[in-house]
C-alpha cells in the first residue's frame, strides 16, 4: 500500500465536515495538522512515522511546484527512500535556478541552485538524483547525518557511486563543498544501518584501522556467521542494538553464536547505542582485545 493523500480543508469539508468539525477533530487529536490547511488522520501519522509524514508533505506540496523547482536536500531523500537520521524535516526542501532567489517560508526552503540534469521523476515529481541528493546533504548536514544518508544511498542504490563522484567534481564552489569531499570517499554500502554507519564513524575518528563490514567467518561449531565488524588480526566488532532480542530465545541464540565465534579463537568486542557518546572506551576495550591477540600468534 502508497502513503495516504493529505487531508485538505477542501477535501474535508468534501466529505461532510464544517469548520467546527475540523477544528474539534484537531482538537481532541483525530487529525493531526501539519500545516496550513494540510491534515493527516492520527493513525496515519502513528504508522507514517516522522520521515513517512515529511515524505507525504513533499509529495503534496511538491505538485504546487512552478516549473524548474525540483525537490531536493532531505525531501528528495525522503521520496528515495533513504535512512534520515536525527535530520530536521520541519521545511520541505526545493532547488531553483539561482536568478529566481531563495527564501524560507513556514513550509518550504528553497535553495537557489543550479541542478542541470541531476533530476528523476518519482511519482511524476521532479526530485534530484540520488547522487545530488547526497551531495547535497552531505555539504549541508553534519558529518553524523550525511554519512547515514550516503550509506544507505549506496545500499539501496550501488551504481550511484560512479555518480557521486561526477556530481562533487561538477559541484564548482558550492557552501559545504570540502565537507562533501570529507563525506563521499568514506562512504560504504556494506553498511545495514544507522548504527553501523555510526559505529564506522567513531571507528576512524578513534584512529583504529579500518574494519571489513560484513565478514563471514567460521565459528568453533563449524557454522557460518557474518559479523558487523572484522579486523585481520582476528578482532570481531558487534552492534548491540538490542532490539533484535525480542524473545528469551533471542538472548539464547545469541550467546550460543558469540561462543561459537569466541571458540573459533576470536576476540569479540560488543558496543551499544549509549556507548557510541563515549566510544573511547570501546576504542580501548578494541586495543585490548588486538594486544591480546597478538599475544597468541606469537
Amino acid at each position: 500500500m502508497g502513503d495516504p493523500p493529505i487531508l485538505t480543508t477542501a477535501t474535508l469539508t468534501e466529505s461532510g465536515m464544517s469548520d467546527n468539525d475540523i477544528r474539534r477533530a484537531t482538537r481532541v487529536g483525530d487529525l493531526v495538522r501539519l500545516g496550513r490547511g494540510m491534515f493527516l488522520h492520527r493513525s496515519d501519522v502513528e504508522a507514517l512515522g516522522e520521515v513517512g509524514v515529511h515524505r507525504v508533505r513533499a509529495r503534496h506540496l511538491g505538485r504546487q511546484l512552478s516549473a524548474g523547482t525540483v525537490l531536493s536536500h532531505v525531501s528528495a531523500a525522503s521520496l528515495h527512500g533513504l535512512d534520515l537520521w536525527k535530520a530536521s524535516l520541519e521545511h520541505v526542501h526545493v532547488s531553483r535556478p539561482p536568478h529566481r532567489h531563495g527564501r524560507m517560508t513556514s513550509q518550504i526552503h528553497v535553495h537557489p541552485t543550479e541542478v542541470g540534469d541531476d533530476v528523476v521523476l518519482l511519482d511524476g515529481l521532479p526530485v534530484t538524483s540520488v547522487a545530488r541528493t547526497v551531495v547535497d546533504l552531505a555539504r549541508t548536514l553534519p558529518r553524523d547525518q550525511a554519512v547515514v544518508v550516503g550509506d544507505s544511498a549506496l545500499r539501496l542504490y550501488p551504481d550511484a557511486a560512479a555518480d557521486l563522484l561526477r556530481v562533487l567534481a561538477g559541484s564548482g564552489h558550492r557552501h559545504g563543498l570540502a565537507k562533501a569531499r570529507a563525506v563521499v570517499p568514506f562512504l560504504d554500502g556494506r553498511s545495514e544501518s544507522a548504527r553501523e554507519s555510526l559505529s564506522r564513524l567513531r571507528i576512524a575518528e578513534a584512529g583504529l584501522p579500518r574494519p571489513i563490514l560484513q565478514y563471514e567467518i567460521v565459528g568453533g561449531n563449524g557454522r557460518r556467521y557474518r559479523v558487523d565488524f572484522f579486523w585481520e588480526n582476528g578482532i570481531v566488532g558487534e552492534f548491540d542494538g538490542r532490539i533484535k532480542y525480542s524473545a528469551p530465545r533471542d538472548v539464547f541464540d545469541e550467546k550460543l553464536r558469540q561462543d561459537a565465534i569466541r571458540d573459533a579463537g576470536y576476540e569479540v568486542v560488543r558496543w551499544t547505542w549509549a556507548e557510541l557518546e563515549r566510544f573511547d572506551v570501546v576504542a580501548e576495550r578494541l586495543r585490548q582485545a588486538a594486544r591480546r591477540a597478538a599475544k597468541l600468534t606469537r
